[in-house]
């Protein structure tokens, strides 16, 4: 067999490419063959296709969202983990200077600013699913809403982004009406 079969295989008289059929009519073109030049056999190949199966079911501990089921501790360092990450996850080198990603997604002119403020407002509806009442919850829109809307000037904006840090005063928010709450 030529490279030129292996690239592009002849036609027959039908039109449809020489193959051969395997017994499970999947139209394989011929072996398979491992990288030692020995040939597979398709039922190996399931098989170890099998072995890496994910069941999603009742009793497995990843199955169902990563985003449901949590506790309200959980749901809390969530929302912690990713206000820090957006506002104060790297250090300016040489300086005490913290930022993090919503500074540098927000240097892409209006797409990167309109990605960093929904990812802002998750935390919001967040705090809001935690049980946060509407004065939590306005204050918090507050802050992201000037966060947006200034974001959008170049450079001005992303430097803005870096120092008023709307994601972490919105945690800081969320905290001090959590720690106000009654412990059940």
């Amino acid at each position: 067999m030529s490279d030129d079969d292996i690239l592009a295989p002849r036609r027959s008289r039908s039109g449809s490419s020489r193959t051969t059929s395997s017994s499970s009519g999947t139209g394989a073109r011929g072996p398979i063959i491992d990288q030692d030049g020995r040939e597979i056999r398709p039922e190996t190949l399931e098989q170890g296709f099998r072995e890496f199966r994910f069941e999603l079911g009742k009793d497995n501990p990843f199955a169902g969202s990563p985003f449901g089921n949590l506790t309200r501790e959980q749901r809390i360092a969530r929302i912690e983990a990713i206000a820090k990450l957006l506002d104060v996850a790297f250090i300016l080198p040489g300086t005490n200077i913290r930022y993090g990603i919503d500074g540098l997604i927000g240097l892409i002119p209006v797409v990167g600013d309109i990605i960093t403020t929904a990812i802002s407002l998750w935390l919001v509806r967040e705090a809001r699913a935690l049980g946060a009442p509407w004065y939590v919850t306005g204050r918090m829109l507050g802050n992201v809403a000037l966060d947006g809307v200034v974001g959008l000037v170049p450079f001005a904006g992303d430097a803005f982004d870096v120092v008023f840090r709307a994601n972490m005063r919105n945690v800081r928010l969320l905290r001090r009406w959590l720690d106000k709450q009654p412990r059940v």
